[in-house]
């Protein structure tokens, strides 16, 4: 990927603006506890705090995925980051509990834009050769905003919880003028936007205006998509196990190996850094497959890494020292990290350029289904294995959730990897439709070749 400052700046801008709604996150569990002792609440309802906003955010994605695809971006994504900030700025003024839930509402709704928004500027922010890696330095940025979110949060709450949002407010002022005077809209899919004259091909949805398109029908068509569709029900399933590993996850090295919760969220740690390789290597690593014409390799190093953390997870699990389970799980993790890059480029190679914000808002809503089901149904599962040990109990759930990271290998190896090639040409074919004559043909310069391949796979 070429250098400069241009070429950085939306790396940065874009990762901060998606690790500021997972820094938030890791702030409530952070403020925890004086949560509690200054609102005189459970945990409960602490949990209902991110719960909320989580919520909220999930029923809005849609509508801001629309958004997305519809008006401008850039400007869109600033003045979500500004009702953040006041979200967050309110939440460190609030006098009670019933105020720092609503205040939760409204920060849902602001989060919702940012997943649709990056998605859909990273596709034309960058090329398609590029994107993996791009996704992976995002993915990465997003993962130190959680740990600095924890790490800064903790320490401000211990002189008070208010300090813990009101430091977020600012970053996200900031952050939202920082977007505002330093990032370009660019143009969508390298062309202009449809005129008001067409083609008698405009019958489809990829041909409609924009303002008048349907959002369920551009929903319809984004799972119609089968590559798509494999992806997310893939991802679903991935999330899933990931969602309950962090969950129960120091629960379980606590149990098994009778270490202290402050020895077990260390050791995470090396989980974590594992899962930081993994980010930063499969997706550079399947955009050098795909230079070499390998079409499919972001499904068959997306899979793969679904593969790898299943397969080191179950002696993670087995394994009765304490060493072995790390280094076991140091591999587990770069895995479980390696896993989105280069399937969230692949994503926008098999949806065309005016449903990409559209694709990203399914992709959010259906995932966050599966996450929020992931704590109850790991818990459900513990429970009903019981028995003697709570910890075997954990222990024998995991190696249960674990045919989760199988059944995500297997969709993402056995289906998306040969159905990708024909969706990806498809939507290379559309884009040279809906591409203006008066434009620079960018689509047919940068993914000639590709589709070429394509075209000779199917």
């Amino acid at each position: 990927m070429p250098g400069g400052t241009g070429r950085w700046k939306p790396i940065v801008l874009l990762a901060l603006a998606v690790g500021l709604q997972s820094a938030d996150a890791g702030t409530v569990g952070a403020l925890a506890v004086p949560l509690k002792q200054a609102l005189h609440i459970t945990n409960t309802q602490v949990g209902l705090l991110v719960t909320v906003s989580t919520g909220v955010g999930a029923l809005a994605t849609l509508l801001a995925g629309a958004f997305a695809d519809r008006t401008v971006r850039v400007r869109l994504l600033w003045m979500a980051l500004l009702v953040c900030s006041a979200a967050m700025a309110l939440s460190a003024a609030s006098p009670s509990y019933g105020w720092l839930l609503a205040c939760r509402v409204a920060l849902g709704a602001g989060v919702a834009v940012s997943g649709p928004v990056v998605a859909s500027l990273m596709g034309d922010y960058f090329a398609p050769s590029e994107r993996g890696r791009v996704y992976g330095l995002v993915l990465a940025g997003e993962g130190a905003c959680t740990a600095v979110g924890l790490l800064v949060a903790g320490e401000l709450g211990a002189v008070s919880w208010r300090l813990g949002f009101c430091w977020l407010a600012v970053v996200g002022l900031i952050l939202a003028i920082a977007v505002a005077t330093l990032l370009r809209e660019p143009r969508r899919g390298g062309s202009s936007r449809l005129g008001d004259t067409a083609s008698a091909a405009t019958t489809t949805v990829l041909h409609e205006n924009a303002q008048h398109r349907s959002v369920w029908r551009d929903v319809s068509y984004v799972l119609a998509i089968r590559t798509n569709l494999v992806l997310v029900v893939g991802s679903s399933f991935g999330y899933f196990f990931f969602t309950g590993l962090s969950t129960f996850g120091v629960a379980l090295l606590c149990g098994r190996f009778q270490i202290g919760q402050a020895v077990a969220t260390l050791l995470i740690y090396i989980l974590g850094i594992g899962a930081l390789i993994g980010v930063l290597s499969t997706g550079r690593i399947a955009d050098w497959l795909t230079a070499r014409g390998h079409i499919s390799a972001r499904m068959m190093v997306g899979g793969a890494a679904f593969l790898v953390a299943a397969i080191f997870m179950l002696p993670t699990l087995l394994t009765h020292s304490l060493w072995l389970a790390l280094v076991f799980a140091f591999f587990a993790g770069i895995g479980l990290g390696g896993v989105n890059p280069p399937l969230n480029a692949a994503r926008l190679d098999i949806v065309h350029s005016r449903l990409w914000g559209t694709a990203e808002a399914v992709r959010t809503t259906l995932v966050s289904i599966s996450t929020g089901l992931a704590p109850l149904a790991f818990g459900v599962v513990s429970t009903q294995l019981g028995g003697s040990s709570a910890a075997t109990a954990l222990n024998h759930t995991f190696l249960i959730m674990l045919v989760s990271l199988v059944i995500a290998a297997a969709l993402i190896l056995c289906v998306a990897r040969r159905t990708y090639p024909r969706d990806i040409a498809t939507t290379m074919a559309a884009e040279l439709l809906t591409t203006s004559p008066a434009e620079p043909d960018r689509t047919v310069q940068t993914t000639g070749k590709s589709l070429l391949v394509a075209d000779a796979v199917v």
